[in-house]
Parts: C-alpha cells; structure tokens; sequence
C-alpha cells in the first residue's frame, strides 16, 4: 500500500484539518449567534415557511423532520463544540472510523444550515466548506498515513477555486483585461476592512500590478499545484501571499481562510520535519477512498463543463450535497458605491422638519466618520445583503420588507444584529431607508474632517413606513424600489 499514502504531507494533513474544524467553528458560531433574527421561527425568512414549501431530496436536512429555534440552536452550538474538539485534535486521539465520523457529523450538520438557509446561505464559501468539509471525512487520522488521493482532491478543489475565479475575471469585465479593475474595487466591494482605504490609495500604477499578479496566480500557477515538489508547494505559498493578501484589503466571511488551509494541505514540510508514514490502513478505508475519488471524478463533469463555456456561471452548486461546485469571484467590478441608510422617528407625523435618526450596522459602511471594521472570517449575513439590496431592490424584496418590520416593532434579536438602535426602550413610529451614494475621501478630506467616507443622497429608497394600527399580528410594511 506504498502507493496509498504521502507520508512528507502529514503536517499538510495536520494544518488542514486544524484549520477547517477552526473555520467550522466560525460558521457555527455566526450561524448560533443570528439564525433567530433571519430564519428562526419568528425571522424575516422563517425555515418552517421554507420546509413546507420543498421537498427533502432537493434541500436535505434534519429540518424537514422537526425545526425549532431551540433545536437550531443546539445543532449550531454542538457544530462549534465539535469543531472545537477537532481543533484540539480530538480526531487524532480516536480511532480511525470514529474520526471520520467526527467529521461526518459535522457536514452533517452543517449541510442541514446551509439547505434551510435560503438567501442568507447563497454565496460560495458556504458551499466551498461543505465541498472541502466532506472530503476532510475521508482524509484520515493518525491511525494512517495521508491519503494520495483525498490530497490530490482537495488539489482539484483548490484549483477550481482560483482558475475559476480567475476566468470568471478574464471573461467578464473590461476592467480586468485593461488591469483597472483594483482602481474601484476595494471601495466598491461588500465590506470593505480597516485597511481599505489605504489600499484604494494605493498608485495606480500599483493597481494594474495587482490585478496582473491576480491572473498569473489564478489562471497559471494553479497548473503547477499537480507538479512534483518543491514546484507545487512554491505553487500553494503563491496562493497563501495572495489570500493573505485579500484578507488585509476586505472581509469576505472564510472565503480566504479557507483557500489558504486548502493551499497549507499541499505543502511540503519533510524537509523539517522528516516524513512520518504512519500505520498500515486497513483495507476498508482503501476501498472507501477509491470508492470516494471515482464519485468525485464523476461529478466534476458539470463544473469542468461550467470552466470551459463562454457562458461560465459563477459559485453554482450540482447537486444538493454540495459534493463538486463551480466557484469564482467578482466577474464583475462596480465604479460606483451605493448604501442604504435606515432611519427611524418617533415623530406621529413626518414633515419636512422631522428628525430622522440612523441605525448603525456592524460591518456595512455608515457614519462617514466610522473606519470599517475587521470582521472575517466571522460572517455578518444582514450587513453582507445589504450590500446587494442597495445593487438591486428586488433581490431585497423577499426580506427588507419584513427587516424593517421588526424594526418597528423593536424585535430584540433583530436589533442584536446591529451596532445601534436609536430608540433604545421603545421603537420608532416610523421607518425609512434612503440610498446614498458613498465614496472614499482623499487624504486631504480625512485630515480635514476625520472622515473616511464621503456621502452624497441619490433617491428614497423606501419611503417613510409604519405598522398599520388595528391589524392583527405582524402587518409588513412597503416595499423597497
């Protein structure tokens, strides 16, 4: 069994799995701590109402079996508390099937979130942590040397995130074939960081530097992950610089994190270390890995079809185990930065002189005077689509409505989610959200008045909104546009 295992990996296997179970955790954590006010019971896209309108094979999860708040929430703790174990080495201290059923729970688990999930579970880090969480089953403990063959799957992942990514660019906007599209970029993307600013002030001739390093690293070096070592670990310490990179300049949730602990599992560390081959595996767990890489190999057919049409779709799942997806990012710079606003009186009758005051968001831009803030890999699902409510009402339509409801009705799990409530002990009469356009201000600007945005209104985007007296229940008020 020479040819089964890779015995210079097994730090690779060691960090990787480390490094997930950390990032499971994360996910777990974000999912606990604001499930209630997005798809609890009482939330703006409830799991009961989504359950009973689809069908268990198309979106499985143990949610279609029973939900409630109580049972969510100790599904979301126990994933932590596991993931936590697994980052303590908890898999390595067990035997090798109840390892690999340590890890089995926890996709488990998580793939029942993400399948209940709705808008709020759409992007592709969620999938990219199912698609690597469930190859990390088989990945083995210390009972066993590394895997050739789960190594070399999560190679064929790493790579279909970064080439894809890397075509979805070269494929997609102008400004990424010109190397222009970091002139906009870290003002314009979701949440912009600490370091933001400083990177948009960057010379531009510094930014097509960037943007052409982006496409050597995403759509050459990914090639070279599959060539013999040292090549492919100097491969994998390109994608870690520029992750790393990534993760300075915004916050996108684990998106990051999780490519560069899926480039760590292809370093080559023995040089240090020495090799440490590890038992004989026992012959089931061959045939299991068999058995998995012909699986994976057989559905990758739709995500390599995806990487070679014209027409690329970017972060697209096949199957509803997320088992092989496509994967990309940003085909698509904006020039400009919109933000909406929400504002709530106490006022029994807006006028011209009423005085609106501001909620405050955790992470999205605000008060022009508030340096972002560092979030990731923690995830702020509320502040993330309001980035995409503000591009397109109707992709808010589902939610916003019901958002802002709880607003008016002075929901404390709703309000948990953000940074500040203007009307602490009562809610607002009234609610309204304005559209802003916002940009980064000059050095001169920041200086001056200590501000780090600049913003200017564009239009209502809803207007001024109150619950309906009389009506039974909840009444949602109107819509966005």
């Amino acid at each position: 069994m020479e040819w089964f295992t890779a015995p210079d990996l097994w730090l690779g296997r060691i960090v990787f799995q480390r490094g997930l179970a950390a990032l499971y955790c994360v996910a777990f954590l974000s999912a606990a701590l604001q499930f209630r006010a997005l798809i609890g019971e009482r939330g703006m896209l409830p799991v009961p109402e989504y359950v009973r309108g689809t069908r268990a094979r198309d979106t499985p999860s143990l949610f279609h079996w029973r939900y409630s708040d109580r049972l969510f929430a100790a599904v979301s703790w126990s994933g932590a508390g596991l993931a936590l174990a697994l980052v303590t080495g908890a898999g390595d201290a067990v035997p090798l099937p109840v390892s690999m059923l340590f890890w089995l729970v926890l996709w488990a688990l998580y793939l029942s979130i993400v399948n209940v999930g709705q808008t709020w579970y759409s992007f592709g880090w969620e999938t990219l942590l199912l698609e690597a969480g469930f190859l990390a089953v088989f990945l083995g403990n210390d009972d066993t040397g590394p895997p050739v063959l789960v190594l070399l799957l999560l190679r064929w992942l790493l790579f279909r995130v970064e080439f894809g990514a890397g075509l979805i660019k070269i494929r997609g906007d102008r400004c990424w074939r010109n190397l222009t599209c970091l002139f906009h970029h870290h003002e314009t993307q979701p949440m912009p960081g600490p370091l933001s600013w400083f990177f948009h002030r960057l010379p531009r001739p510094l930014h097509r530097v960037e943007a052409a390093a982006n496409h050597v690293v995403q759509l050459v070096v990914p090639f070279l992950l599959f060539a013999p070592q040292p090549v492919a670990t100097v491969a994998a310490g390109l994608m870690i610089a520029t992750q790393l990179w990534l993760v300075l300049s915004g916050n996108f949730a684990w998106l990051n994190w999780l490519t560069v602990v899926l480039a760590l599992s292809v370093v080559d560390a023995s040089a240090l270390t020495g090799p440490h081959p590890g038992p004989r595996p026992p012959l089931w767990y061959v045939v299991l890995v068999v058995a998995l890489t012909a699986l994976i190999l057989v559905r990758s057919y739709r995500p390599v079809r995806n990487l070679l049409s014209r027409h690329q779709a970017m972060n697209r799942s096949y199957d509803p185990y997320h088992l092989v997806n496509s994967y990309g990012a940003f085909g698509t710079v904006g020039r400009v930065r919109e933000e909406i606003v929400v504002e709530g009186t106490d006022d029994p009758a807006p006028h011209e002189g009423t005085v609106w005051r501001e909620y405050g968001f955790k992470g999205k831009p605000g008060d022009p005077r508030r340096m972002p803030r560092q979030f990731a890999p923690y995830h702020l699902r509320l502040d993330w689509l309001m980035w995409f409510a503000a591009l397109s009402p109707g992709y808010a339509r589902p939610w916003f409505g019901p958002f802002v409801e709880r607003l008016l009705d002075g929901d404390p799990d709703t309000l948990r989610l953000l940074a500040h409530d203007p009307f602490p002990g009562r809610p607002p009469l009234f609610v309204r959200a304005r559209l802003y356009r916002y940009r980064f201000t000059t050095w001169r600007e920041l200086r001056a008045t200590g501000a780090w945005w600049h913003r200017t209104p564009v239009r209502e985007y809803l207007p001024p909104t109150r619950l309906r007296a009389g009506s039974p229940g909840r009444t949602r008020p109107g819509e966005p546009g």
